[in-house]
């Protein structure tokens, strides 16, 4: 019975792989043990962060060309909500968060390494990043944080002229908010079950003594954090996670009772001859013991850790509590805690809302990407100063948004578009440079269509660049990322070799 049981589960994981990834799914399946046994040699760490922005990023005001003739175009076609060129002093007595009060963009200078990826065509313009963003310019001067330039979800390599063709492919629903966070997240629209960061972390897991802590949601159900084995592990942005009511270890007593505790745990995970029956409580005995480890394993790092100081709110110009920050405090402290949580390979999720920016953009805006500046500001020094060492170059956190949007305004806002400028950052980034060729703002026929950037950097191929710094093969990140056979450039060069 038991023989035929595990066979069964063999069979069901192998066609919930198969379902997933395609005809390509039985040696994903097969190879995951060969791929895990051969990385778990070395006892290095590593870790990959997805700061997902809902809502939509309007990257255009968050990291600008300007080079005249482009600033030029920025301004005449965002009138109403353009900002100010570098250099522009702030005018005090402005009405808050406008772009007079904010003063000019922060300019930044990228390095233009040989070889990067667009450097041709960037090599010779200035840019800056949204003047709310400090941390993030201090970053990017010392080598922490690149800007992939024009990136998006994509099936192939996709030019302007290309986009409506018959029978060319384009990612489905472009302009859908809960189709675009699913294609950003699992390479396909609403309705995903499966994500790239858990896929990653299939392959990964058979680093980790305690695999159920491999990939960590500290937003909500993100698709992107689960696999075909990978469980995300739910936990809240101050290191709580769920427990059956009464018998968390912390708890201690069950209706005034130390003994009721003991007796009800020993009953819902006592064994059974029911099969059913047996395997719900192996499955509850080890969320239970799971969740005591993890909260154990959390309570002794939080006082390692620093918590962030506020931020210095545009729209109010008063501090106020990040909630970003306290997120990547928690991920800062379970990386502290890795040790006792067996674990050399995670995979994080934190979220920020209110990027749906129609209307109002500039205050909202000024806003959210300085609590996204002062979030990843406060994480590069959390990891620096961590109980037992610098662990920046071990790693790395990436934003990702529904989409980009519209290049001209539609009065105080701006719509739904495709292609936006993202950031990657930590020790092991090769920062302080652009990577693909930074789009003409305004209708360019190089870089636009229909008002929106075409991306010219691909999801999957952001995606294998982390998965090949996290120890992922080739040939298993074409398993992962069903497009990336379409593209040349299966590295983006953003990472420093390790």
């Amino acid at each position: 019975m038991i023989q035929n049981a595990s066979r069964r589960e063999f069979l069901r994981t192998a066609s919930v792989v198969a379902s997933s990834v395609g005809t390509a799914a039985a040696p994903f399946a097969l190879n995951l043990a060969t791929l895990g046994a051969a990385s778990a040699q070395t006892g290095d760490y590593k870790a990959i962060v997805c700061v997902f922005l809902y809502g939509g990023n309007d990257s255009s005001n968050m990291v600008l060309r300007t080079d005249s003739e482009s600033f030029d175009r920025y301004t005449q076609m965002r009138t109403s909500i353009a900002l100010l060129a570098p250099g522009t002093p702030v005018n005090r007595s402005a009405s808050l968060a406008t772009p007079a009060r904010l003063g000019g963009v922060s300019a930044i200078t990228p390095q233009f390494t040989e070889n990067t990826l667009g450097r041709s065509d960037n090599l010779g313009k200035t840019f800056a990043v949204h003047p709310s963003m400090g941390a993030v310019a201090d970053l990017f001067a010392a080598g922490r944080l690149g800007i992939l330039s024009n990136a998006g979800p994509l099936i192939r390599p996709t030019r302007p002229e290309d986009v409506g063709k018959p029978g060319f492919l384009i990612p489905w629903a472009l302009a859908s908010h809960n189709d675009q966070q699913s294609t950003w997240q699992a390479l396909g629209p609403e309705g995903a079950r499966v994500g790239w960061g858990g896929r990653l972390g299939d392959l990964m897991a058979t680093r980790n003594s305690k695999t159920i802590f491999t990939s960590i949601s500290l937003f909500g159900n993100a698709v992107f954090s689960q696999g075909d084995t990978t469980i995300r592990y739910p936990v809240s942005a101050g290191g709580y996670t769920p427990s059956i009511n009464g018998l968390s270890a912390e708890d201690g007593r069950l209706y005034g009772s130390r003994a009721a505790v003991t007796n009800l745990r020993a009953s819902i995970t006592a064994n059974s001859q029911n099969l059913f029956a047996n395997e719900y409580a192996a499955i509850t005995k080890r969320a239970i013991e799971s969740r005591d480890l993890f909260q154990s394993a959390y309570n002794q790092q939080a006082g390692g850790v620093a918590a962030p100081t506020p931020y210095r709110q545009p729209s109010t110009e008063t501090d106020e509590g990040n909630n970003l920050a306290i997120q990547l405090q928690t991920v800062a402290t379970i990386i502290a805690a890795r040790g006792a949580l067996g674990v050399n390979r995670q995979v994080f999720f934190v979220g920020l809302n209110g990027f749906d920016t129609h209307s109002s953009q500039n205050p909202a805006q000024a806003d959210l990407l300085a609590r996204l500046s002062h979030a990843i500001g406060y994480f590069d020094n959390a990891l620096a100063t961590l109980p037992g060492g610098d662990m920046r170059n071990k790693v790395t956190l990436f934003t990702a948004s529904d989409f980009g949007r519209t290049i001209s305004s539609n009065g105080n806002g701006t719509d739904h578009g495709w292609g936006a400028a993202h950031f990657v950052h930590g020790g092991a980034v090769a920062g302080g440079d652009i990577y693909g060729r930074f789009p003409m703002f305004g209708r360019s026929p190089e870089d636009s269509n229909g008002g929106s950037f075409v991306p010219s950097i691909s999801v999957d191929q952001i995606g294998s660049t982390l998965g090949r710094w996290f120890g992922a093969s080739d040939s298993s990140l074409d398993l992962v990322f069903p497009n990336l056979r379409n593209f040349n450039n299966r590295d983006l060069g953003f990472m420093r070799s390790t």
